[in-house]
């Protein structure tokens, strides 16, 4: 059995909008059914401020070859989500590095082939200066993006990118600074205002 076909074997937890657990199920039916449940997602910027994006896999089950956030999964029954995001940033882009909750938003959106993803997503942020190796299963390519950079192609051409991404995007993602220096990237709601991805 391929990676992708054991993936989707695997099972998802299934939550109510507080994040309380209600259940399990396969990850298929989960977003064939449209079934709220638990995911992780990742984003990790340089010491320069750019924003890691991984192009994913022309061959995923859905939202092949888009461009995304570096790293995007589900939890697996009983693992806490810190645990599952530093787990799949590993298996995903072939590093590791110190990773910090920034908070959790929740979406809906059809995805394509038949499929409905409603995740309660909690993000995790982190800095990194080192070599980036995709597990090519995984991904099609990545590339370290400036913010103005991003929010002028996002406008433009946001056919590109993934629908949980944009809505990130959408949610008011922002850099926040530390010391002077660009540090991880945070949510407006939930941290000081500061300047928004698009006025850099």
């Amino acid at each position: 059995m391929d990676r992708e076909c054991k993936a989707m074997d695997e099972r998802v937890i299934l939550v109510d909008p507080e994040d309380r657990e209600v259940g399990r199920a396969e990850k298929l039916q989960a977003h064939r059914d449209g079934l709220l449940h638990r995911a992780i997602s990742v984003l990790v910027c340089d010491g320069e401020g750019r924003l890691l994006l991984q192009k994913r896999h022309a061959g995923k089950y859905h939202s092949g070859g888009l461009w995304s956030n570096c790293c995007c999964s589900h939890p697996r029954p009983d693992e806490p989500p810190l645990a599952a995001a530093r787990r799949r940033l590993v298996e995903e882009m072939g590093f590791a590095c110190d990773l910090t909750a920034i908070g959790t938003t929740l979406y809906r959106a059809e995805v394509g082939n038949g499929l409905l993803e409603h995740e309660l997503v909690h993000l995790f942020a982190g800095t990194y200066d080192g070599p980036v190796a995709p597990d090519p299963r995984e991904a099609d390519g990545f590339a370290w993006v400036e913010p103005d950079e991003l929010a002028t192609d996002l406008a433009a051409r946001s056919e590109r990118y993934t629908v949980w991404f944009r809505h990130y995007v959408a949610s008011r993602l922002h850099q926040r600074s530390t010391g002077g220096r660009t540090g991880s990237w945070a949510f407006a709601g939930l941290h000081a205002p500061s300047r928004g991805l698009s006025q850099r």
